[in-house]
């Protein structure tokens, strides 16, 4: 049983490549959305390694062009501009926490690259705890394991 059940989950992933995963690329967005609203301004480069991120999956390459997951992110930020949207951004992200590790680690990677332009603030950094939570992941052990650049220390 355990060999049909393998296949199946396989066929499905390779289906799921073809006709675009909804609710990873639902997921991607929305976790990258409230990382870049965490700090109340939507930067241009944020948004940009948002896009980039999303895009290196290659599932979700297949499946959507850019125009689509352009559209997807703004819908995304427009969301988290409130906290209920942000609750919604949350519950899109934990809607593939049942997902294989690396689908749901490259999602939290995706958005720890985007609150990582200048450093991760402290409430990128929650931002981040709360995906992590959501995604079951380890966010302290992934966040090492790309080398995070520290917080700037505010100068006196």
């Amino acid at each position: 049983m355990p060999f049909v059940q393998d296949l199946l989950a396989r066929f499905r992933q390779m289906v799921a490549a073809y006709a675009g995963d909804e609710a990873l690329m639902q997921a991607g967005v929305s976790a990258a959305a409230n990382v870049i609203v965490a700090d109340g301004e939507v930067a241009g480069a944020e948004f940009e390694t948002a896009l980039t991120g999303v895009l290196a999956s290659p599932i979700l390459e297949k499946g959507y062009d850019v125009l689509m997951l352009e559209e997807a992110l703004h819908e995304a930020i427009g969301r988290a501009r409130t906290r209920a949207g942000r609750a919604e951004n949350l519950r899109r992200v934990a809607a593939i926490a049942g997902r294989p590790a690396e689908q749901r680690e490259s999602v939290f990677l995706v958005a720890a690259e985007v609150a990582d332009h200048d450093g991760i603030a402290e409430i990128e950094d929650a931002a981040l705890a709360e995906l992590a939570t959501a995604l079951i992941v380890d966010k302290v052990a992934l966040l090492q394991a790309v080398a995070v650049r520290p917080t700037p220390e505010p100068s006196a």
